[in-house]
C-alpha cells in the first residue's frame, strides 16, 4: 500500500511539473509578487547555491524540497541570520523546527521575516522625506508534513501563509509546496529530487492607502469625496525544481557529496548548476557551487540573475558532549551576487 500512494504521488508531481515547465517565460520575469518566497535564509544550503533538493534533510528541507523534513533524527531546530544583497541594508531572519512523528514521519514549522531597516517617508510635497520612517512586515509561516516508505522513497507537503504589509496596507496569500525524494545505492549514496514550490492562488493589496479625497467632479456644488483605487492581482513565483547528488566515501572519515540541479522559474529564466561538499567524519563540512542562466534573457545587457555564480559555505557539527548522539552546529555561506556585495548566511542548529 506504501508502495503505491509513493508511486502515486511521484506520478503526481511529474504531471504538475509539465504544467510547470510550460508556464516559465522570461518575458514574464518581475510581474510576479511575494519575492521573499525565493530567498533562501539557510547557510547549509545556501553554500551550495540552493541545489540541494535531492539530499537536503531536516528542518532546513521546508526551505527547498520538505520530503527530506522526515529524514532528520529526532528533533531539529535551526536559527539563521541573513545580511541580504550586502548594501540593501535587507535582513532575513528565520527559524525552522523539526519533529519525529512516530517511526518515518515528521512534523515541521518555519517562520522567516525580512527586516527592512527605517526607510524615510517621503510625499509628492516632501520628496525629500517628512522626517519620518517606515518599516514593511514581510512575513511567512509554513507547517509542514513528511514521510519515508522503506527508507528510500520520501514525500511531504508544506503549507505556508505569506503576510506583505505596512501601517494602511497589506496582502495576504496562501502556498502550497510539495516534494519527492528517492534513495538508492549500497550506502544510500545516490539520491534523486523533484520540489514544486509556491503553488498559489494570486494575492491582492488592498486598506487604507488605496484610497484618497478629491474633489466633486460633477455638479456645481463643490465637496471632497473619498475614492478607492484597485490594486492589480500577482502571481506567486512558482518553481520546479530537479536534482541528484552522489556521495563517495574515501575511507572512513572523509566524504565526498557531489550535487547538481534544474530550476524553473515561471516568472524568469530557468537555471543549472552544480556543486561538491566535503565532509569529515560528518563533523566539518567544506562547501562550493556554481550556478547559472539558461535561455535568452529579456534584457540584451542583463544575461544573468542575481544569484548567478560561485557560492561557498563551511559547517561545524559537534556532540554536545562525549558520545552524545546530540549535536550542536554552526553555519556559514556566501553567495557572489551581480550587482551588489553579495550575500552572507549564519546559522546555528540543535539535532537531538
Amino acid at each position: 500500500m506504501n508502495k503505491i500512494l509513493s508511486t502515486l504521488l511521484i506520478i503526481a508531481l511529474f504531471s504538475l511539473s509539465s504544467i510547470q515547465l510550460d508556464a516559465g517565460n522570461p518575458d514574464r520575469q518581475g510581474e510576479a509578487g511575494a519575492y521573499e518566497l525565493l530567498m533562501n535564509p539557510w547557510a547549509r544550503s545556501a553554500g551550495l547555491h540552493t541545489l540541494t533538493v535531492a539530499n537536503i534533510s531536516g528542518a532546513e528541507a521546508m526551505q527547498l524540497n520538505v520530503a527530506g523534513l522526515s529524514r532528520l533524527q529526532k528533533t531539529d531546530l535551526m536559527i539563521g541570520y541573513t545580511r541580504y544583497l550586502e548594501g540593501t541594508g535587507i535582513a532575513l531572519n528565520a527559524i525552522s523546527f523539526g519533529q519525529k512523528m512516530g517511526k518515518s514521519g515528521a512534523l515541521g514549522i518555519s517562520l522567516m521575516t525580512v527586516d527592512f531597516g527605517e526607510i524615510p517617508i517621503t510625499t509628492t510635497a516632501l520628496p525629500d522625506g517628512t522626517g519620518g520612517t517606515f518599516s514593511p512586515n514581510f512575513i511567512n509561516i509554513g507547517l509542514a508534513y513528511s514521510y519515508t516508505f522503506e527508507n528510500k522513497v520520501s514525500v511531504g507537503i508544506l503549507v505556508r501563509g505569506i503576510s506583505e504589509s505596512i501601517s494602511d496596507l497589506s496582502a495576504f496569500g496562501i502556498a502550497i509546496d510539495a516534494g519527492v525524494q528517492y534513495v538508492t545505492g549500497e550506502k544510500d549514496n545516490f539520491k534523486f529530487g523533484i520540489s514544486l514550490k509556491n503553488i498559489g492562488s494570486p494575492m491582492k493589496f488592498g486598506g487604507e492607502g488605496l484610497s484618497f479625497n478629491s474633489l466633486n467632479p460633477t455638479g456645481d456644488i463643490s465637496y471632497n469625496l473619498t475614492f478607492d483605487e484597485r490594486a492589480e492581482d500577482f502571481e506567486l513565483p512558482s518553481t520546479l525544481n530537479i536534482g541528484l547528488s552522489y556521495d563517495l566515501y574515501v575511507g572512513t572519515k572523509h566524504k565526498f557529496t557531489l550535487v547538481g540541479a534544474f530550476v524553473s522559474n515561471s516568472f524568469s529564466r530557468d537555471q543549472l548548476g552544480g556543486g561538491v561538499e566535503y565532509a569529515f567524519n560528518d563533523m566539518f563540512m567544506l562547501r562550493g557551487a556554481y550556478r547559472f542562466g539558461i535561455g535568452n534573457a529579456l534584457i540584451e545587457n542583463v544575461q544573468n540573475n542575481v544569484y548567478s555564480g560561485l557560492s561557498a559555505g563551511v559547517s561545524l557539527l559537534v556532540p554536545t558532549k562525549k558520545g552524545s548522539s546530540n549535536k550542536f552546529g554552526i553555519d556559514y555561506a556566501y553567495r557572489v551576487t551581480e550587482p551588489f556585495s553579495g550575500t552572507h548566511n549564519f546559522a546555528v542548529r540543535f539535532v537531538l
